[in-house]
């Protein structure tokens, strides 16, 4: 190897880890200065209680609830919905020009700016479906948002699993829904639930969508029968209610003690997707 590639080698391998330790910087930057100005809001009773002028007390405890339900809610719906989408795409679906629209539909849904979902989920879900307000309007409106993300990462995992899998049980004369169900699924889970989690950290900190569609009341249930109602009742989540108490109320306190929960939540996901997929990820158990 000349000494002038040598150079130009050594010269790439110091921009490579420059620009790693800038982003671990960044990222160790970020989370001391929120942790230094949001820790000493976080208590017990700031997790547990609402903000209430007449008891005296903030909290964002309805906020916590109203987060749980979008996302709980969202979910149920995309991942059929999702998954499906991506069998369909991979293992039904001849390609074609059909295949190509959809696969340029759901690119195209990812590229758009969540305003414009919130604009449209508060016109149809809220004014023309008569939802108004609510975290049903919330969640539908998500679903649209998450949906291109977990069908693109799904059909990207069944794409990794080998084709001799396929091959080997359907010469063992297994069904192609067998086939699919027993074997490409759990191959591809890994990927699969990478994209759910992925699709869970949006919907946790979507904010500007959800201003337009879900609203910002912070009440907490009551019950059952009050967190079923609560379905089809205004919830501001906890992204919402740190944009009004630093914008609206100037209440940075509160917002940093937001922002080092939504922090804390964001470090548990990651953890919890490398966890999930390592424990589901077949090729590595099998060897």
């Amino acid at each position: 190897m000349s000494k002038k590639r040598k150079i130009k080698d050594f010269l790439g391998y110091v921009m490579i880890y420059l620009c790693a330790g800038f982003s671990v910087l960044l990222l160790a930057a970020i989370i001391v200065y929120v942790f230094a100005k949001g820790a000493k809001s976080v208590n017990l009773s700031f997790l547990t209680s609402v903000t209430s002028v007449l008891k005296g007390t903030v909290g964002i405890a309805g906020n916590i609830v109203n987060t749980i339900m979008i996302v709980v809610m969202t979910m149920l719906i995309t991942i059929p919905f999702g998954v499906g989408a991506a069998i369909y795409l991979n293992e039904y679906a001849k390609p074609g020009k059909l295949v190509r629209l959809i696969e340029f539909a759901t690119e195209t849904l990812s590229g758009i700016p969540s305003i414009i979902f919130g604009l449209f989920g508060m016109m149809f879900f809220g004014q023309t479906l008569g939802l108004g307000y609510s975290v049903l309007t919330g969640a539908l409106t998500l679903f649209l948002m998450v949906l291109p993300l977990i069908t693109r990462n799904t059909q990207e995992a069944l794409k990794t699993v080998r084709e001799d899998y396929r091959q080997g049980a359907l010469g063992l004369g297994a069904g192609k829904w067998y086939t699919i169900r027993t074997i490409l699924i759990p191959s591809a889970m890994p990927g699969i639930i990478t994209g759910v989690i992925l699709a869970v950290g949006r919907i946790v900190g979507e904010s500007a969508a959800l201003l337009f569609t879900a609203g910002s009341a912070a009440v907490l249930p009551k019950g059952l029968s009050g967190l079923f109602s609560k379905l089809f009742q205004s919830g501001g989540t906890m992204t919402v209610e740190l944009y009004l108490a630093a914008t609206s109320e100037g209440d940075f306190d509160t917002a940093f003690g937001i922002a080092v929960v939504l922090l804390i939540l964001v470090l548990l996901i990651n953890l919890g997707t490398k966890m999930l997929a390592a424990k589901f990820d077949v090729t590595r158990i099998n060897r």
